[in-house]
């Protein structure tokens, strides 16, 4: 039973410490919508998102206007759309983009991921013919996310799969520079890609799902830096506890909305992502956070300690307060959604070779950074490499979103606007990788993958 002074101590987590869910998320199977006919086959996705998630958005406001809880985004995940394609032989992958972008417009949620490949291993025609399409089905369309799987701990590297994901990247920037490359903001390269992830922009709903289900990702950063600002002096373990506390609560708010959004829906709830999400807004940054540790400038020596100390009290507390944890769940390093990532980014001292570090112990990857315009692809390839092989290695999802940012240089900023932010474009290293890209072929899984 909640007392009065832990409602009122929530009350205030959401009116002053940009406490909000994140995300809900439908996951839908599209097994079903798989034809010879690509016109056919398109036709189902859209009637099968449409009927699906008629009523995602009106329950999720439903939960907003009852509880007072704020639900910034409505999603809908989609099975790998290379899978569903295989069926038609299409050379051309773009017309299921367009299909899935007018059925999330339909249904009016935010975004709809799942114009995904799963190609760690081996590549086939469908998922070569999709990865091909992603410049011009981001560019026609305006809510698709996509994702491609290019290695696992299991499987190794492929990194035929890692040189072509670099051009794909440089392409789709190219084709958006219109809107400063925002094309590759929806586009996220994994290593060990989890199937209920909630957040895009990498969410795929996963083959060994149920027909449908709900994913709930929450945020809280503001949260936890609000706990921990009263703690100047306090040991290392001391700020743990409290941080573990503190996302318990924040856990237990998302398991309270997947379940009643579950009850309304009728979907089966899936998990709670308890990743601290940060955005743009001042009060609501990971960076934040950890200069409230004692950092002068996140990225200054000792900021992978902080951040590893962080996520892992952040899973602790997250665990105890719904059975069902999944997704990424830790703590997100955005570069363009995290005010104090932007900037230290500025300052110089926030690299993307301590981003690299910091990636060894966080959720995810080296996200939402932008480089400049004419960064080579071979380049990209090679930082994909680098990301990749840190979450083989050491058995953890890792992931690149960046943003070669046409037209602009080291200095310059773009803008994406809402939780997109802002960018600094950010130096890379000038000497090239193109020789060690060239080579191709599979970089074998490490020895701890023959666990059976």
């Amino acid at each position: 039973m909640l007392n009065q002074k832990e409602i009122l101590s929530t009350i205030e987590m959401i009116d002053q410490q940009h406490l909000d869910i994140r995300t809900i998320t439908m996951g839908i199977s599209l097994l079903d919508c798989a034809d010879a006919e690509t016109d056919r086959s398109c036709e189902k996705i859209y009637d099968k998102i449409t009927s699906s998630a008629e009523r995602l958005v009106a329950v999720g406001e439903e939960i907003e206007r009852e509880y007072g809880i704020p639900i910034v985004n409505k999603r809908i995940s989609v099975t790998p759309i290379s899978l569903v394609a295989a069926a038609s032989k299409a050379k051309n992958c773009v017309p299921y983009a367009v299909a899935m972008d007018r059925a999330a417009k339909t249904v009016g949620v935010n975004f709809i991921g799942g114009f995904s490949a799963l190609v760690q291993k081996g590549m086939t025609a469908a998922d070569a013919a999709l990865i091909d399409s992603i410049p011009e089905a981001l560019r026609e369309t305006e809510l698709v996310c996509s994702s491609v799987n290019i290695g696992s701990t299991r499987a190794g590297i492929n990194m035929d799969a890692v040189a072509r994901m670099g051009e794909i990247i440089k392409k789709t920037a190219d084709l958006t520079a219109h809107q400063d490359g925002l094309g590759c903001a929806k586009l996220v390269v994994f290593c060990n890609a989890v199937e209920d992830n909630p957040f895009m922009a990498g969410a795929f709903h996963g083959v060994s799902e149920a027909e449908r289900v709900i994913n709930v990702g929450v945020s809280g950063p503001g949260v936890v830096h609000h706990a921990i600002s009263g703690m100047k002096g306090a040991s290392f373990d001391e700020l743990a506890e409290c941080i573990k506390k503190t996302a318990f609560r924040v856990t237990r708010m998302g398991q309270l909305v997947a379940q009643e959004a579950s009850r309304r829906l009728n979907v089966p709830f899936g998990i709670v992502d308890l990743s601290l999400a940060p955005t743009p807004a001042v009060g609501d940054s990971v960076a934040r956070i950890l200069e409230e540790m004692g950092l002068s400038v996140c990225g200054t020596h000792g900021t992978t300690a902080a951040l590893a100390l962080l996520n892992d009290a952040v899973k602790k507390g997250g665990v105890m307060a719904s059975s069902s944890v999944g997704g990424l769940s830790g703590a997100f390093i955005p570069v363009s959604e995290d005010e104090g990532m932007i900037a230290a980014a500025r300052s110089g001292v926030l690299t993307i070779d301590k981003l690299e570090a910091m990636t060894c112990v966080c959720s995810v990857g080296l996200d939402m950074i932008a480089v400049p315009g004419d960064t080579p692809a071979s380049t990209i390839s090679a930082i994909l490499a680098d990301e990749a092989a840190i979450g083989m290695v050491n058995n953890k999802t890792t992931a690149l979103r960046v943003l070669p940012a046409p037209g602009k240089r080291v200095g310059d900023t773009i803008e994406m606007g809402g939780l997109l932010g802002s960018a600094p474009v950010m130096p890379v290293h000038a000497e090239s990788s193109s020789a060690f890209i060239a080579r191709g072929g599979r970089i074998p899984a490490p020895l701890h993958s023959l666990k059976n």
